[in-house]
């Protein structure tokens, strides 16, 4: 008798342990082992120099100086672009493919970009590596309003508990701010790797404006350099108003509306989202805006030579 409840107990426990197992589901091509290498020239002007571009998507090549878009079977976009500032073709390439064991990873740099032509242009930024769920409006023509060159967001409907993905970091130390105007400036303070997801219930008007409300949210911003891979690294997301909590950071609160997020409408333009309010835990969710970023600090300043590894990006069920 002894026996037979001992195999019970044995049962339950292990019924148990079935029902509260977690399901882990990669991201499309969150493997990072597979890219598309775009193959550039930039303008006589800067020495036409061929240069390279490289994209989280199908395993394949793109010859010639050609607006990108997104890939159809991958939702990934990165922070290197083709620019054309008056007209000169320019590229700037903050994120790599990294041979990591038997596959690839992702590496974010923070670099600084220059694009001189004696009496035309003379811009100088800090550039911070990022990959994003989303795309890029290529060619950027200027530096002005960096977010509005970003089109955020994939439509997503389910609830994750946790953002699971592998890293590694090796941040410099000293911060330097450089925007298109004037000269690259030591700025003080200490830079951070940046993690952000926002679940949004999204909706669009009759006139293309785009509207949210944030259901979910999982951000972590990282320092300190890593010696080796982190592995199976785990940001739990919060449903609804997370205000209260004791582990609450403003960063983490909805997107103020003088600096948006944007994304395109079903018109094909680029506009903001106008988070107008924490959704309910149990409203329903359209969205998914996930970003990761060698820098915390916005556009155009960051620890030039910092880099962020990044591998295996997943949601845990």
């Amino acid at each position: 008798m002894k026996k037979v409840f001992l195999l019970i107990g044995i049962y339950f426990i292990f019924a148990g342990w079935i029902c509260n197992a977690q399901k882990v589901e990669m991201i499309p091509f969150g493997d990072m082992d597979h890219w598309t290498t775009r193959v550039l020239k930039e303008s006589a002007l800067l020495g036409g120099h061929t240069r390279y571009i490289y994209e989280i998507a199908p395993t394949m090549t793109i010859e010639g100086n050609k607006p990108y878009r997104r890939h159809a079977q991958s939702p990934w976009a990165t922070s290197s672009v083709m620019a054309s500032p008056a007209g000169i073709v320019k590229t700037s390439t903050s994120v790599f493919p990294e041979k990591r064991g038997n596959g690839y990873c992702a590496r974010l740099e923070i670099r600084k970009e220059t694009c001189k032509v004696i009496g035309l242009v003379n811009i100088v930024v800090v550039a911070p590596g990022s990959i994003f769920l989303g795309g890029m409006d290529e060619p950027i023509k200027n530096t002005s309003n960096p977010q509005s060159k970003l089109d955020q967001g994939i439509p997503f409907t389910k609830k994750p508990k946790a953002l699971q993905f592998d890293y590694k970091l090796h941040m410099e130390p000293q911060m330097v701010k450089a925007t298109g105007f004037g000269k690259a400036v030591n700025v003080p303070g200490r830079d951070k790797a940046e993690v952000c997801l926002y679940l949004l219930h999204q909706w669009e008007d009759e006139d293309g404006n785009i509207y949210a409300r944030r259901v979910g949210t999982a951000y972590r911003k990282l320092s300190g350099n890593t010696q080796d891979w982190v592995n199976n690294y785990q940001i739990p997301v919060w449903y609804g108003d997370i205000t209260k909590r004791s582990d609450y950071q403003s960063y983490m609160g909805l997107v103020p509306s003088d600096d948006p997020r944007y994304t395109r409408n079903s018109k094909g333009k680029i506009v903001p989202i106008q988070e107008l309010g924490w959704g309910k835990a149990d409203e329903e969710v359209t969205h998914v805006m996930l970003r990761f970023s060698a820098n915390d600090q916005g556009a155009y300043i960051g620890s030039v030579g910092s880099k962020f590894w990044v591998d295996n990006v997943a949601f845990v069920y």
